[in-house]
């Protein structure tokens, strides 16, 4: 199979992805609105509690909000279910960079991939690294960081590790099965160069990490996306890349985990098993426990 009918089909791929935004009829609601409706049985047992109790039990939905959280969450985070929302903002943006690789595959583009690889050999024969093997994973380690020291996190962990993993498992469906597909050497002649699996997986990482705590700090976001890139690049400077597998690779990321928050949003927001245990009062009188589930 020519490489030109390769990246043809890899690109239909990718079309399939969108299908189900543009398949989807249903109306979304304008505006969002915060529930805290309680079992009628759990609130006739609040009445025998102190307010301060019943203030107490906070529902663990999948917009998890937490006791004295102030406008918790970006307008961006609240409407990611939205089919134009989702197009605008992942789908496009992923379909521009993957765009990008195509076109500056080998010796193609305005810029290709063998005037990058020629600009390095110029400027830095002799660059070599092994940072960018672990500088995509630090993201990670802050991401639970700041659930360990933070009341900020947007989903409960179990939640995030969930997301965490759709995320990593569906870049993982689309990088390797287009590796074999395409079948391009590496600049150092090593195989299956395109897309990068590095920078798809910073990138999934990183956008991971933008969702989860981008109302915390927008420079969180930026830190996260910078780590990214500058995997993208080492992977470049290593001669382990050609320039165009690193911007397919960060479009994968990106459209990866939006694609999981957008599903996750339409099928699964507020479900699952959550919890919540608060203190109460037993019909005799006694102090107790009480576990408060929501399905």
């Amino acid at each position: 199979m020519k490489l030109k009918n390769k990246l043809t089909a890899f690109l239909l791929g990718l079309v399939v992805l969108a299908n189900p935004v543009l398949a989807q009829t249903q109306q979304q609601p304008d505006a969002i609105t915060e529930v805290t409706a309680r079992p009628a049985a759990t609130d006739s047992l609040l009445l025998t509690t102190p307010d301060s109790l019943a203030e107490a039990i906070v529902s663990a939905q999948g917009d998890t909000v937490y006791p004295g959280q102030k406008k918790p969450f970006t307008e961006a985070q609240l409407r990611e279910g939205e089919n134009k929302r989702y197009l605008k903002r992942a789908v496009l943006p992923a379909a521009a960079l993957i765009g990008m690789g195509v076109y500056t595959i080998q010796g193609n583009g305005f810029f290709s991939s063998h005037d990058a690889r020629d600009a390095r050999n110029r400027h830095a024969p002799d660059f070599s690294t092994k940072v960018d093997d672990y500088l995509f994973f630090l993201p990670v380690a802050y991401l639970y960081g700041f659930n360990a020291f933070s009341s900020q996190n947007r989903h409960d962990i179990r939640r995030q590790t969930g997301l965490l993993l759709a995320s990593g498992a569906l870049t993982s469906a689309i990088v390797w099965p287009a590796k074999k597909l395409t079948d391009i050497d590496r600049p150092n002649g090593d195989p299956t160069a395109f897309p990068s699996g590095h920078t798809a997986y910073a990138f999934t990482i990183a956008t991971l990490v933008d969702k989860e705590f981008r109302h915390k700090s927008p420079w969180v976001s930026v830190g996260s996306y910078a780590i990214a890139s500058a995997t993208g690049v080492m992977r470049v400077m290593n001669n382990e890349h050609w320039m165009a597998d690193v911007l397919a690779g960060a479009g994968v990321g990106i459209i990866s985990v939006n694609t999981v928050y957008w599903l996750h949003d339409k099928f699964a927001k507020d479900k699952g098993l959550n919890t919540a245990v608060v203190p109460t009062v037993l019909p005799n009188g006694s102090p107790g426990v009480g576990l408060h589930v929501t399905f």
